[in-house]
């Protein structure tokens, strides 16, 4: 388990990642992470995006049932 201490950045609050942190995350310098609910009332840290991701589903979901549709619109 990691632990960070909250501190002040400018006039906001945030905390500050080790190495370890960011690469267990896979993430660097300038990307996004998203604070999720997660089930049992606690909260997850994660580059992944929710609401990305039910987007994604939902254009799957339209390439697969429309896939004749858009063959013929890429002619």
């Amino acid at each position: 388990m990691l632990s960070f201490k909250v501190t002040t950045v400018g006039a906001s609050s945030g905390i500050i990642l080790t190495k370890e942190a960011l690469a267990r995350l896979r993430v660097r310098k300038g990307d996004v992470l998203h604070l999720t609910e997660a089930p049992g009332g606690g909260y997850r840290l994660t580059p992944y995006d929710p609401e990305f991701a039910r987007q994604m589903a939902i254009a799957e979901d339209i390439m697969h049932d429309d896939r004749e549709v858009l063959r013929a619109l890429a002619k």
